[in-house]
């Protein structure tokens, strides 16, 4: 599992760096370096989604695999995430965190960065070879690529890229410690269509932030139109119906102006 360590320290190391690069750089600036890492992750994305999903023949025509196990996928975990109620415990967890340790964008750096980092062929290869054959070399390869693309995005999306290394600790570390028992499914054809789901959501994580510019104006309300909108949903913030979701803010975004702005959440409950 020493690949899987210098992996998750890596990102941990490179989160703190960005965040500390990250108070150095302009409101406008940031809005203009999310949008250029929108497209990075877009095209990162789709080169997954085209190298995993495509080949070429011998005689030239081009072949595709792994559709129907993207649309199972998709569905699958669209329908479990809804269930379960992923998301608003995701947020709700967010704002405690935020809360707590006075963290914003938790929620949004968290995710994306969780996803970045554990989808594609080196995490699961390179984990295999840890654990079967004490190889670490591609996980060392991965975590010089994971360092750096955690400096960008801790200096652009916030604090939860430091905890993004937790995710890729476990999940690398399990495939690492049951890697007898799983190199002889995580091989061949099927190895590639489980990367080609995963850089199908990388490519989803590609359109975040070009959707950061597009609430900037939202962040700039007024207090009144966020305590008019807690008003109407009774100081529900996250979820369905929720303040967040009426005013189109990321619940952790609102969590913050209502500190910022020091609004009794819990006296527009009681009315």
């Amino acid at each position: 599992m020493t690949g899987t360590l210098v992996n998750a320290a890596a990102i941990a190391a490179g989160g703190c760096v960005g965040l500390l690069l990250k108070k150095g750089v302009k409101g406008s600036h940031q809005d203009s370096i999310n949008k250029a890492l929108g497209v990075a992750v877009l095209v990162l994305g789709l080169n997954g989604v085209i190298s995993s999903m495509f080949t070429v023949n011998a005689d030239g025509t081009l072949a595709s695999s792994g559709e129907l196990l993207l649309i199972i996928s998709l569905v699958l975990g669209t329908l479990a995430g809804e269930a379960l109620r992923i998301d608003d415990r995701l947020n709700g967890l967010s704002g405690l965190v935020e809360r707590r340790l006075h963290l914003s964008g938790f929620a949004q750096s968290f995710v994306n960065g969780a996803l970045i980092y554990c989808v594609g062929a080196m995490a699961i290869i390179g984990a295999l070879n840890d654990g079967l054959r004490g190889d670490a070399s591609v996980l060392y390869i991965k975590s010089l690529l994971d360092g750096i693309s955690s400096v960008v995005l801790g200096a652009t999306l916030g604090p939860g890229v430091i905890f993004a290394a937790l995710p890729v600790l476990v999940y690398q570390g399990a495939i690492s410690l049951l890697a007898g028992a799983l190199e002889p499914f995580l091989a061949g054809e099927l190895l590639g269509q489980i990367c080609g789901v995963g850089y199908c959501l990388v490519l989803c994580i590609g359109m975040v932030p070009s959707a950061f510019a597009a609430q900037e104006d939202n962040y700039h309300n007024p207090a009144e139109n966020w305590i008019e909108a807690l008003n109407r949903t009774n100081g529900k913030i996250s979820g369905q119906d929720g303040a967040a979701e009426l005013l189109g803010l990321n619940p952790s975004t609102l969590w913050s102006k209502i500190r910022k702005y020091r609004i009794d959440v819990k006296g527009l409950e009681r009315e």
